[in-house]
């Protein structure tokens, strides 16, 4: 009887070694799935503010570098300290032509490529196009 309860515990520690670290993979993977959607958020809102910068009707007509500032004010106001590329496609143009502003971002994973091989990073983006006013 004594044996039995011996075994019994050697058993227990060996399941919970082997069901922690997968426990411990989920829980780090939906806390990095829930930065890199919180990442995508915030780059998207960041190019509509762009967008939205560009398109109201001023004289004269806001540059590339200007709207390409606005946008890194905003992600750094957000907290982002990552470089981002800025595209803006349509600045200075006339009414009713289309304005672009795509933000590309790389996601830097910091806990998932420890457990799993082959996810160093990604790469966001998002664009918004809008008709000048």
């Amino acid at each position: 009887m004594r044996q039995i309860k011996e075994e019994s515990a050697g058993v227990a520690g060996l399941e919970f070694a082997l069901i922690a670290a997968l426990f411990l993979m989920i829980i780090f993977g939906i806390i990095e799935f829930g930065l890199i959607m919180y990442s995508k958020g915030i780059i998207t809102n960041a190019s509509r503010e762009g967008a939205r910068f560009g398109v109201i009707y001023s004289s004269p007509r806001k540059t590339t570098a200007e709207i390409q500032a606005r946008v890194q004010s905003y992600l750094q106001d957000s907290g982002f300290t990552n470089p981002v590329v800025i595209t803006v496609t349509g600045a200075g143009g006339s009414t009713e032509a289309n304005l672009s502003v795509k933000v590309d971002y790389t996601y830097h994973f910091l806990v998932l490529p420890g457990f799993v091989p082959g996810t160093s990073n990604i790469t966001l983006s998002a664009e918004t196009v809008m008709r000048l006013e």
